[in-house]
């Protein structure tokens, strides 16, 4: 069985073993973490799964009253270490923003410890803001620095599409984006349109880029001579999404929008092609060397003798027939030589 839960409402979903326990939709449980237990809500209750997964975390169970008392705590906790932090940054004169605060009292190795996200367009000497920080929070500081698109994962936020990051929801790791993909989408090369709250190239472009690569292999290229069912045209456009090819018809000048299987070189072919050719003579059935031809006799015709035939490929092939020319006083006619070779023959 599976379950999910989340630490933020609308955050990020991680995966658990639910083990002997059966928490519902909404309940607080005890997911293991590197730093110790952390309370998170559950999101998808229990269920069975066709394949075997292993390897999930196991959950420890659901969150008592006092789990839940020590995670407001934290909470409360971390909102005044951002107030700290950013009065101190701003002190200091530091180029910083502060994304996030992580705020631990459960390692065995320190009592509290304060972990700092904050992104920064270069390097930053942060040695005396950490002793500042150490001092008014009274705990062990971590300083770590983040990129854009790490800080729009933490922070979260609606990106273009109306619709709640991809990175702060379900994303697990950034895969590499390219500006090939927004030419291969046919998309604006405007930085404003193909960019995301990060600042980086949008995460989506990858997701139908695989669909376009071949829908572009398989369909003509625009300027291609097309036939349709309305007719000759040249392709002006793709339409990936529904599979279609947008052809301007040389007689009306019209556009259409066509199935790409009825444009397609090998779809026609198929289409135009029979069991035998149109113009190639149809070819008559050849009758087998061993068939036997049955004819009725007689009962009182007396049988005629079997004969044996011989394979034309075993038979001995005769030799082709010489003409010899008569002596001058037999004439000048030619008369064919006997088969024997030997036999006189009366002129």
């Amino acid at each position: 069985m599976v379950m999910a839960v989340s630490f933020e409402r609308y955050g990020r979903l991680y995966y658990l073993d639910p083990g002997p326990h059966r928490p519902r939709v909404g309940d607080k449980v005890l997911v293991p973490t590197d730093d110790g237990p952390e309370v998170a809500e559950c999101v998808w209750a229990p269920q069975y799964v066709t394949e075997e997964i292993g390897g999930l975390p196991l959950c420890e169970g659901v969150a008592t009253p006092a789990d839940l008392d020590r995670d407001e705590q934290n909470r409360q906790r971390r909102a005044d270490a951002r107030l700290t932090a950013k009065r101190l940054i701003r002190e200091h004169g530091l180029p910083m923003k502060v994304v996030g605060i992580d705020f631990v009292d459960r390692r065995p190795d320190v009592d509290q410890l304060v972990i700092v996200y904050f992104s920064a367009p270069h390097r930053v000497d942060f040695r005396e803001l950490v002793r500042d920080l150490a001092r008014g929070l009274r705990a062990r500081i971590e300083l770590r620095q983040v990129g854009a698109r790490d800080e729009a994962r933490l922070q979260g936020g609606i990106g273009p599409c109306g619709r709640d990051l991809c990175c702060a929801t379900f994303l697990k790791d950034f895969e590499p984006v390219s500006v090939r993909m927004a030419k291969d989408q046919d998309l604006p090369l405007n930085p404003l349109k193909i960019s995301g709250a990060c600042g980086r190239l949008m995460c989506c472009l990858k997701y139908e880029h695989p669909l376009y690569q071949e829908f572009n292999a398989k369909a003509p290229a625009a300027g291609t001579q097309v036939e349709t069912p309305a007719g000759d045209g040249v392709v002006v456009g793709h339409n990936v999404p529904s599979d279609t090819v947008v052809v301007r018809l040389a007689a009306s000048g019209r556009r259409c929008a066509c199935s790409r299987a009825d444009v397609c070189s090998p779809r026609q072919q198929y289409e135009a092609s029979d069991t035998t050719t149109p113009d190639a003579p149809a070819v008559e059935p050849v009758q087998s060397v061993q068939s036997v031809e049955l004819i009725e006799r007689p009962a009182t015709a007396e049988p005629e003798p079997e004969v044996q035939t011989e394979p034309e490929s075993d038979r001995p092939r005769r030799k082709p027939r010489r003409r010899r020319r008569l002596s001058q006083g037999e004439g000048d006619s030619t008369v064919p030589e006997s088969d024997e070779g030997t036999g006189d023959s009366s002129l």
